[in-house]
């Protein structure tokens, strides 16, 4: 099954995937989407919510980081015994709009989207829902809530489930508990 959890900043969606990715009983693959650095900068803001989310895991838990390749790193590690949590979309998102090959984000986007279709297996994706509020001034901000807002409504359609996370309360939008 494919489920999706949405949700804002420090809106609990993390920790919620987590526990449903351990209330499969399976053994879980992480994949991380996050970059630690962006055009060689480092960003400590950012490596502190990575180190925030490595203790908050499970330590047994197997880890991939993969900032790009997420279709075919679901084609590898899926398999009927491990549930494969993805963290999270829209750092995915940012790194193909950001990357200088401008044909990568609708390359890797319908690939996604295309295996997704294909697989069998328990996959988890978190993602930031962003577009709740003002429309953003900036060209690039525009991009990506629009371009998120696309992958969330196709993720969505292929989805058994879909909860959206506010304050640490899950609401069900698809399927059940």
């Amino acid at each position: 099954m494919i489920e999706l959890i949405l949700g804002g900043v420090k809106s609990g969606k993390s920790k919620l995937a987590e526990q449903h990715a351990i209330n499969t009983g399976l053994d879980v693959v992480y994949i991380a989407t996050a970059m630690k650095t962006f055009d060689g900068i480092t960003d400590q803001a950012m490596l502190d919510r990575i180190k925030n989310h490595q203790l908050q895991r499970p330590a047994h838990w197997s880890v991939i980081e993969e900032p790009i390749a997420l279709a075919k790193t679901l084609s590898e590690q899926v398999s009927a015994d491990k549930t494969l949590l993805v963290d999270c979309l829209t750092l995915w998102l940012t790194n193909l709009l950001l990357n200088d090959d401008k044909t990568l984000l609708r390359q890797e986007t319908d690939q996604l989207i295309e295996t997704l279709s294909r697989l069998n297996g328990d996959i988890i994706f978190v993602s930031n829902e962003t577009s709740m509020g003002i429309i953003p001034e900036s060209k690039l901000a525009r991009q990506f809530c629009d371009e998120s807002g696309i992958l969330h409504q196709k993720l969505a359609a292929l989805s058994g489930r879909v909860i959206l996370t506010v304050a640490g309360l899950p609401h069900l939008l698809k399927g059940s508990l």
